[in-house]
């Protein structure tokens, strides 16, 4: 029997999942990383390529290590050294079959809040790989856009900051400061609140704390 705490999330989820839906993304609830590891791993055909970009999600779960046990083609950014080897990854990865991320938030009303630096993660989620999958703990979820930028500001940049050392004020001072720094992880705010094509963007609503 669920207990009061994750039988809430799976009500709250199905509203999103229903708003997603009217926004052309799919969207799915697992109770627990282990449940979102099976899900996943069933929707992807063998011999497929997948790549992915900056999260810890992807990690914490368990997914990034159950795929790269199976028959699918990993496309790993971090093995590229040299210029040419890091625009030809770029090519491959932009051509992959399936592209994992997070989110920084998610609104209630099934809207993707993100920022970037480089922008390699946004990138990809708006433009090239066929599908997209993003893996979402309930502790990300947010009543609306404002909050998610707020969420953003005051718990992932700081929390992102400290892991990456970027030396930018969310990490020295803890707060943001809208800053213009080398390191700054502000650079694209991006909106995510309908997808042209349907059923690319897969939202998978997990009922734990994961992620920054």
């Amino acid at each position: 029997m669920e207990d009061t705490k994750h039988a809430s999330y799976r009500t709250t989820a199905a509203t999103v999942i229903k708003n997603l839906k009217r926004r052309n993304m799919e969207g799915y609830y697992c109770g627990t990383s282990e449940e979102a590891v099976e899900l996943v791993r069933s929707m992807i055909p063998a011999g497929d390529s997948i790549t992915w970009g900056g999260t810890s999600t992807f990690t914490e779960t368990g997914v990034k290590a159950a795929l790269e046990q199976g028959d699918w083609r990993m496309i790993d950014r971090t093995t590229a050294t040299t210029p040419e080897e890091k625009r030809e990854m770029w090519r491959d990865r932009t051509s992959a079959d399936w592209f994992f991320m997070s989110a920084n938030a998610l609104t209630v009303d099934g809207e993707l809040v993100n920022i970037d630096g480089n922008s390699d993660r946004l990138s990809l989620l708006l433009h090239g790989p066929e599908h997209v999958i993003v893996l979402v703990g309930m502790n990300k979820l947010v009543a609306d856009v404002d909050a998610g930028f707020k969420r953003v500001r005051t718990i992932a940049c700081p929390l992102n900051a400290a892991r990456l050392h970027t030396n930018t004020p969310c990490e020295v001072a803890g707060v943001c400061s809208e800053c213009h720094s080398e390191r700054c992880m502000c650079c694209q705010m991006v909106v995510t609140r309908h997808s042209r094509h349907e059923g690319r963007i897969k939202v998978i609503l997990i009922g734990e704390s994961l992620g920054y």
